[in-house]
């Protein structure tokens, strides 16, 4: 996907539908190019992009938002309870439209419903060192869980993530607080 650059007034954010999944599936591919530039990651095998079921499957949790620009979806928030916890799937902006603040946007956004909701944190989990991952998300009030034993849900993810290819060492799962 490419752009001209966009202001705040060219897009807005909504709950994600059913039929947003197809666009989910397209946003994170087109995202995903990013990860193929990233040296440390050139021996890294990365796992798929969710097909649109996996993330129909997420969407009817009712917890997504979508960033949308001319009746199309831009960015997203693929989230999903578990328990009293929020765990975000997957946050992902069209290359085309990187650097405009949707992603910080749609973060935030996912952290007041969360709240209103009565979660009582997100969690995630992503790249220790990229700028775009555990770094973004600790600007927005996420910790790194260097212990996992009193987050099982997490461990098993992380244990998947490495038994998927994913080397544990550049891996972490982080939690934000919403009291």
């Amino acid at each position: 996907m490419t752009a001209t650059p966009i202001t705040v007034s060219d897009w807005s954010l909504r709950l994600a539908r059913e039929d947003d999944a197809e666009e989910f599936s397209e946003v994170e591919r087109d995202a995903a190019r990013l990860f193929t530039r990233e040296p440390s990651l050139s021996d890294i095998t990365m796992p798929a992009v969710r097909n649109a079921d996996e993330y129909r499957a997420i969407i009817a949790q009712r917890q997504s938002l979508a960033a949308v620009s001319d009746n199309r979806v831009i960015g997203f928030a693929a989230s999903r309870p578990a328990g009293r916890e929020l765990h975000l799937h997957e946050l992902s902006v069209a290359c085309g439209f990187q650097r405009h603040g949707i992603g910080s946007t749609l973060l935030r956004a996912l952290q007041i419903d969360a709240r209103n909701a009565g979660f009582r944190a997100i969690t995630l989990d992503t790249f220790r060192d990229i700028a775009w991952n555990a770094p973004f998300y600790e600007r927005h009030g996420f910790e790194i869980i260097e212990n996992l034993t009193d987050h099982p849900r997490l461990a098993a993810r992380m244990e998947a993530g490495a038994a998927a290819g994913l080397p544990r060492d550049s891996r972490c799962a982080m939690i934000a607080s919403l009291a």
